[in-house]
């Protein structure tokens, strides 16, 4: 069997994409599957500090790509889960390291491996380190915020996904799009100071596969490298398990989508 690529991209920086690789990769794991988790970004690498491997690096994705190292080599085994691996970015090459030849003979290699899902954390926009990891994608991920530019951002890069991958040079059929919602906030939606699901699902024509809410849990679970979908007890958490049991196949309901109504208190005594 082959592994499924899952590309996360976006098309403006700052939305939550290496957040999302993150916990879409842990979430997948926890399900059982076989994962490795690439950072497409090079010369930043920001996804071992997310997945609290940063100290273990030793050899990166640019290392595999020219020969320097093998992929076994440059994996690095989760502590947390047994099935899942991280490939981290170089941070001292240029973003001309990566070739369209160099990443699919990595991503090969890891389907030979037995890896069931291959999530690859795309840099931000429309530069050659976001083609190619989109290039060879089965699913894309978008992941938009709830504002007007992050969405218009986010339409180039459906038109991207619709035309500038092997399956669509191929005529293989449309890579899966599934649109995620991040930092979503329903006080703010409410209050018009935000766009709403309804609203980005209709500018986009797509369907949203899950949607986070804001929440000041995913930056703590960021500092201290650990995947906010392992935090049970916070909201943005339990949105991402819901997000990975839809991408399997599950139905689930969209929960955090309203604002928490006031209590008699609060609504008295203000707060």
């Amino acid at each position: 069997m082959t592994a499924e690529i899952i590309v996360v991209t976006s098309g403006k920086g700052g939305v939550g994409k290496t957040t999302t690789s993150a916990s879409l990769a842990t979430g997948l794991a926890m399900q059982g599957k076989k994962v490795a988790v690439i950072d497409f970004d090079v010369g930043l690498r920001n996804l071992d500090l997310i997945m609290g491997c940063e100290r273990r690096v030793v050899y990166d994705f640019v290392n595999v790509i020219q020969g320097e190292a093998t992929i076994k080599q440059a994996l690095i085994k989760d502590k947390r889960y047994e099935n899942l691996s991280v490939l981290a970015a170089s941070q001292t090459r240029d973003k001309d390291a990566l070739t369209q030849e160099g990443v699919e003979k990595v991503l090969n290699d890891l389907s030979s491996d037995g890896f069931d899902y291959i999530v690859c954390d795309s840099p931000a926009g429309i530069e050659k380190g976001a083609h190619l990891a989109m290039y060879f994608a089965d699913h894309a991920v978008v992941v938009v915020n709830p504002e007007v530019s992050s969405v218009r951002d986010s339409d180039r890069i459906l038109g991207l996904l619709a035309s500038k991958t092997r399956r669509a040079e191929r005529g293989d059929g449309a890579i899966a799009q599934h649109l995620l919602l991040t930092r979503y906030n329903p006080a703010r939606v409410e209050q018009g100071e935000m766009l709403s699901v309804k609203d980005v699902e209709e500018i986009l024509g797509l369907s949203v596969v899950g949607v986070i809410p804001e929440s000041e849990n995913v930056l703590a679970a960021s500092n201290s490298g650990v995947p906010v979908i392992l935090d049970e007890n916070s909201y943005a958490g339990q949105a991402y398990r819901d997000t990975v049991a839809r991408i399997l196949g599950e139905t689930r309901p969209m929960r955090f989508l309203e604002a928490p109504k006031k209590g008699f208190f609060q609504r008295v005594f203000g707060g």
